[in-house]
């Protein structure tokens, strides 16, 4: 019904557009738009109509691949469909932003031809009557908006390809944007909007994330532009990642060697396959060359000829209409070259779904203003009717919940003597990844979770105190991740156990080298509560150096939980300080959330000190923002980016205590003591 209701929709669209209806479009077409919108038929009818108008706007109809200067465009393979698919089944499609070139490429090479075809079929006396006018350079400038940018078109030929899939239909596509080694020269600010315009509500396909790799420097000032024109519900979906993290969302296996995957891509191949799968398939848009010729006619009516008008519609749309039509009711029997083979099955290995920094949302974190919270006083009475029975009961009720994900990575053989406890594995949908030293897959393993803040993704990396065996990947994380602060809650050693391996010299001017880094320590600042280690990190092969600071909390008791809250939150808030700090002297440098890179969090294990610090940080800043607070909910989502975060029932009963101090303190609510309400419960 869906189906029917919404071809018969389209044709009265058209109908009331040009009066004549034009020819009614296939099945498979109604199904496709109805399907990127859920088949809700109204939607799928606006996206229709929008689809429709860029089309029409842009030129894109009637695409020719076998004439010039699409052709060398489409071959140039800065933009290609990759023949795998991501863990859920989405198509790939990666633009390389290193190999375009804006001042030479499609949309100038497209004009000078097109121009040229105008100059010598116009008669003499139209162009010296347009040198005398003053509309010859509004002239100019709507003759380049007509001859529109060729990579754009070969972009959407090859969309349109993708998408006569039913699984790509059904899945999506994810888009990568790679601009590993691009410079200024490469970046087309022009496309980059036309591309986002596009996606954001003209293409009947989901497009499931944007991956920008390798985001260089001077990237931050466009990006921030851009981001405007990008709906929210799509921000969530646009990502800014290194070329490690790139592998968390889509599995090596499914990627080009270019980006650290084994993948030979077969770009000619693919073209070939576009070509035989386009052949016979019909052309179901309004033609709309005409349209930009009206443009041209009203402009210049007292200025060109009617034979003029004529030979410019000859030539200059002659690319248009030399492609061939075929009936809809044709089949396409050509098969897809071998060389060129696209897979319908999604990827074996995990994904994870908050692995890398989003660019363009501060609420794409799992900790937003989500149902469930209450307000101060609730809060407190609510703590008050529980007790610390209550408490400890509900504690139970979450750790009784079996784990959310897998462990298969830590369970590797290569890799289970990186971990420190053999009960603290590491969950594979949101494990951090390291880059592969020397082809060696294991070699990208660390017992470390991206952890969302609130209103920021991946705002911490929760990970076990450095192993001597894996100083060299600690530092590597630190460094591939950007990170700026450390913090450690723990001491090294704790009533004759070690907890933690030195990874850094704690002397000032001492020395320390990690595989391809070398620590130093600049300066020591030691508190009653907290030492500040001032850090130099140099990666020694490629000569760069960054400055760390490394906090390490001294008063949290090897058993049990600070005695007052008042200490670790002013340690707390010592280290969201210097994070804004460190990020506003990064300046240009830093082009991802304006909160800045993960922090990273240990203690020994990672899981309950770490835990109980990422839910003070990210309860204090909702408490802050709404006035209202959801520890429960805040340690469940947290649990399930790092297995089994908050260890113990004290550690969860301390998380409700800090929040009431804070509070206090910060004069949100009268002082309530609830220290002898607790005490009772002590011999339990």
């Amino acid at each position: 019904m869906s189906v029917k209701a919404f071809i018969e929709a389209v044709s009265k669209l058209r109908k009331r557009r040009s009066g004549s209806g034009g020819p009614s479009i296939s099945v498979s077409t109604a199904v496709k738009f109805l399907a990127a919108r859920k088949f809700e038929v109204s939607r799928a009818i606006s996206l229709f109509e929008q689809h429709e108008l860029t089309r029409q706007r842009e030129g894109l109809v009637d695409l020719n691949p076998e004439v010039e200067p699409l052709k060398s465009e489409l071959d140039t393979g800065k933009f290609t469909i990759l023949p795998t698919r991501d863990t859920t089944g989405a198509a790939i499609a990666v633009f390389t932003a290193r190999i375009h070139c804006p001042h030479i490429s499609s949309h100038q090479t497209t004009l000078q031809v097109r121009f040229f075809y105008f100059f010598i079929s116009s008669p003499v006396q139209l162009w010296v009557h347009l040198l005398r006018q003053s509309t010859f350079f509004p002239f100019l400038c709507i003759v380049s908006s007509i001859f529109l940018v060729r990579l754009f078109q070969g972009l959407v030929y090859q969309l349109d390809v993708a998408l006569e899939s039913v699984e790509t239909q059904k899945a999506g596509i994810v888009f990568v944007y790679d601009m590993t080694d691009s410079k200024y020269a490469h970046f087309d600010y022009d496309l980059s909007q036309k591309i986002l315009t596009l996606l954001k509500g003209g293409y009947p396909a989901k497009l499931k994330k944007v991956l920008i790799v390798t985001a260089p420097l001077w990237f931050k000032a466009p990006f921030k532009i851009l981001r405007l024109f990008v709906r929210e519900k799509l921000r969530d979906r646009v990502f800014t990642v290194s070329l490690p993290q790139l592998s968390v969302h889509i599995p090596r296996e499914s990627l080009p060697v270019g980006l650290g995957g084994g993948l030979q891509v077969a770009h000619h191949a693919w073209l070939l396959y576009c070509h035989k799968s386009m052949a016979n398939k019909a052309i179901e848009y309004v033609q709309t060359n005409v349209s930009y010729i009206y443009v041209f006619v009203n402009h210049f009516r007292d200025s060109a000829s009617k034979y003029s008008f004529y030979l410019f519609r000859k030539f200059a749309v002659q690319e248009e209409t030399e492609s061939p039509v075929v009936s809809e009711d044709d089949e396409i029997t050509s098969q897809p070259n071998e060389a060129w083979q696209p897979t319908t099955e999604p990827a074996a290995s995990p994904v994870a779904p908050s692995s890398a920094s989003s660019g363009f949302s501060d609420d794409d974190s799992l900790h937003c203003d989500s149902p469930g919270g209450t307000n101060l006083a609730e809060f407190v009475e609510r703590i008050k009717a529980k007790g610390k029975t209550g408490l400890t009961a509900e504690y139970a009720e979450i750790k009784a919940r079996p784990p959310c994900g897998t462990f298969n990575h830590s369970k590797l053989k290569q890799n289970q003597a990186k971990n420190r406890y053999t009960d603290v594995l590491c969950y594979d949908h949101s494990r951090v990844l390291l880059s592969v030293v020397n082809n060696d897959q294991t070699t990208d393993y660390i017992n470390a979770n991206f952890v969302d803040g609130y209103k920021q993704k991946n705002a911490f990396i929760s990970t076990q105190g450095p192993l001597q065996k894996t100083c060299d990947d600690f530092w590597r994380m630190v460094w591939e991740q950007g990170a700026v602060v450390v913090v450690m809650t723990t001491r090294v050693v704790e009533r004759g156990r070690h907890k933690c391996w030195q990874y850094w010299p704690s002397d000032a001017s001492a020395n320390q080298i990690h595989g391809q880094f070398s620590v130093t320590t600049v300066a020591v600042e030691s508190h009653a509560d907290y030492v500040v280690s001032y850090l130099r990190l140099v990666n020694n092969k490629t000569e760069e150096s960054r400055h760390i600071e490394h906090l390490q909390y001294i008063s949290w008791p090897d058993y049990g939980v600070p005695e007052n809250a008042i200490a670790m939150l002013e340690f707390l808030q010592l280290v969201r300080s210097t994070q804004d700090r460190l990020v506003a002297s990064m300046g240009d440098t830093w082009a991802g959330h304006p909160r800045g890179p993960p922090v990273i969090v240990h203690c020994s294990a990672g899981i309950g000190r770490t835990g109980t610090f990422c839910t003070l940080d990210i309860c204090i800043n909702r408490l802050d923002e709404t006035g209202t607070v959801d520890v429960r909910g805040t340690v469940e989502k947290i649990r399930g980016q790092r297995a089994f975060s908050i260890q113990m029932p004290d550690q969860y009963i301390f998380c409700h205590l800090a929040l009431v101090e804070y509070a206090v303190a910060k004069g949100m609510m009268p002082p309530t003591d609830l220290s002898d309400l607790l005490q009772d419960y002590d011999s339990d």
